[in-house]
């Protein structure tokens, strides 16, 4: 099995090749998707317990998310929290998918968390900046204050680009990403 991690910065398009990957058959673990759901467990919510994160008792994302962006100490003990669920999570995924030849993981905050050991390749999406930051404001409704925030607390695209193994540029369209995807699939069957 060739373990492969999906990265890219928010609003790169990793989303899009997780679903063209899905739906070319491909078995794919979104680690976004996990960590909303660990915002449920009890470490996190006893943790955060005195902020005013929570709605209708649950954790609200958008309001952790204000928070923690604007300190960097919480967001590192949130890290904290997740990461290592996260990393068992991916784990229970390969075990899950064993016999398949590729297995892919979207994993946004791999470098950041440390996680490149789990992997045999990493895949980068790479976007301009400033698409990034047009699709945050549209997208998610951010002012474009707020998403230069949280563009700046992850580490730098070029930087990433440098660890990983292939790059994808998803600064044209749909079916242009698509077609490079295709194509680095092509070379690694």
């Amino acid at each position: 099995m060739i373990r492969v991690a999906i990265v890219g910065n928010i609003a790169s398009g990793k989303s899009t090749v997780e679903k063209f990957l899905l739906d070319l058959g491909y078995k794919v673990l979104d680690t976004d998707a996990l960590c909303h759901s660990l915002l449920d467990c009890d470490a996190v919510k006893n943790f955060f317990r005195a902020y005013d994160v929570f709605e209708n008792g649950k954790i609200s994302r958008d309001r952790l998310g204000k928070l923690v962006f604007s300190s960097d100490t919480l967001k590192s003990d949130l890290e904290n929290l997740l990461y290592p669920k996260v990393r068992h999570g991916i784990n229970e995924f390969f075990a899950k998918y064993d016999l398949e030849k590729f297995v892919f993981v979207s994993a946004p905050q791999l470098f950041e968390a440390k996680m490149e050991d789990l992997f045999d390749k990493i895949l980068f999406v790479y976007c301009d900046d400033a698409l990034r930051e047009e699709r945050l404001i549209a997208r998610n409704h951010y002012t474009k204050e707020y998403a230069k925030l949280r563009m700046s607390k992850q580490m730098s695209q070029d930087i990433k680009k440098e660890k990983s193994d292939w790059v994808v540029y998803n600064n044209s369209t749909i079916d242009n990403l698509k077609s490079q995807i295709i194509t680095l699939l092509e070379q690694i069957r």
